[in-house]
């Protein structure tokens, strides 16, 4: 029995289509239910109708066509497998692209060095309606390592890991401008986690053309840990502290080709409060095989200063709700190769935790 604290886990295998077409039909009912709640929040956040969003995704659907054709061709797939227009998915994985930044969402994300490799770990920060639409996926596909992922029904990549120990984390950045002839940032993470190493993921997204948006990609493996500040004018790549950290939340730190007002006035709050946390980690002898995942959820991801706006955040009463967030997930992900795999835990901070959740299951 699945609940919105125990989502649905699901494995694809096969051909692009194939994989498509299990994705839609699984999830058809919670893909609907994510074109219903876009529909309204771009709407109410960016005065644009369905139709308009549409017209937009046909940009994109040239654009993937000619990057990323197998990725398009699964959205075809879940697409018919949902009852869809390919444009419905289309939108849906464009979504950070043509809203622009105007959906709130803040996330915290952190990596750390150990002795066997690197901790990735991170808050995800999003409208509460959304929850019941979040999936645990698998993806066994030719000629690609298997990978492991949570993301929103309908959508191809987010934030995960895969067997060779290439994880990615996500913060939304609002920042313009925004081109259609590059990739979509969940597409871009669909690719670092079909990657068998970091920089195979950043030599596979410079090849073709970089992203769309702005946004901050923390992708790591065993021996690599990297903050891409990524943008359509260009990239910032953030290295580790002499600690072996890199922290992030949803503001540009060296990125300044972009023109980015500020938005979420807790964001500089959340990394400084992520700074002091580790740091007092790092104090008291915090270090190698001492990094897990029950210290990062108890210590640092369960924080709540400068709460609503906090590293475990909640719904702000004060915007409207269609754009109100709070986080939804922790995900912590071990990359080293003798004890690879992930702890999921939804909910985490809402008085409604659900239990902690092993990936691979």
């Amino acid at each position: 029995m699945t609940s919105e604290n125990n989502p649905i886990k699901l494995t694809l295998k096969g051909s692009p289509r194939e994989i498509g077409l299990q994705h839609g039909r699984a999830l058809r009912e919670q893909i609907h239910s994510q074109v219903a709640i876009y529909d309204l929040m771009f709407q109410q956040t960016s005065n644009l109708t369905w139709k308009e969003v549409r017209e937009v995704a046909k940009e994109f659907q040239s654009t993937l066509k000619v990057l990323t054709s197998h990725l398009l061709v699964e959205m075809e797939g879940i697409a018919e497998g949902a009852g869809l227009d390919v444009l419905d998915i289309i939108a849906l994985n464009c979504r950070s692209e043509i809203a622009l930044g105007k959906f709130s969402d803040g996330c915290t994300t952190l990596c750390w060095k150990k002795s066997g490799g690197r901790v990735l770990s991170q808050n995800w920060d999003w409208t509460a309606t959304v929850k019941k639409n979040l999936a645990m996926v698998s993806i066994e596909q030719e000629g690609k390592p298997t990978l492991y992922m949570v993301t929103e029904a309908g959508i191809v990549g987010k934030i995960g890991f895969n067997l060779n120990g290439v994880g990615t984390c996500l913060n939304a950045i609002r920042a313009k401008p925004m081109l259609s002839t590059k990739l979509p940032v969940h597409v871009a993470l669909r690719l670092c986690l079909e990657s068998p190493s970091v920089h195979d993921a950043i030599k596979t997204i410079q090849s073709l053309g970089g992203v769309a948006s702005a946004q901050h990609v923390l992708c790591a493996d065993y021996t690599t840990a990297l903050g891409l500040e990524l943008s359509p004018v260009g990239d910032k790549h953030i290295i580790e502290d002499s600690n072996g950290i890199i922290g992030h939340t949803n503001h540009f730190l060296e990125n300044r080709y972009v023109d980015e007002p500020p938005w979420l006035s807790g964001s500089p709050i959340r990394l400084k409060r992520l700074g002091e946390l580790t740091k007092e980690l790092v104090d008291v002898g915090v270090t190698g095989d001492d990094i897990t995942p029950r210290l990062l959820r108890e210590s640092i991801f369960s924080d709540t200063f400068n709460l609503p706006q906090a590293i475990c955040s909640q719904e702000d009463p004060s915007r409207p709700k269609a754009n109100r967030s709070r986080t939804l997930f922790n995900i912590v992900m071990d990359l080293d190769p003798k004890s690879l795999g992930a702890e999921v835990v939804f909910g985490l901070g809402s008085g409604e935790d659900g239990a902690v959740i092993k990936m691979p299951w």
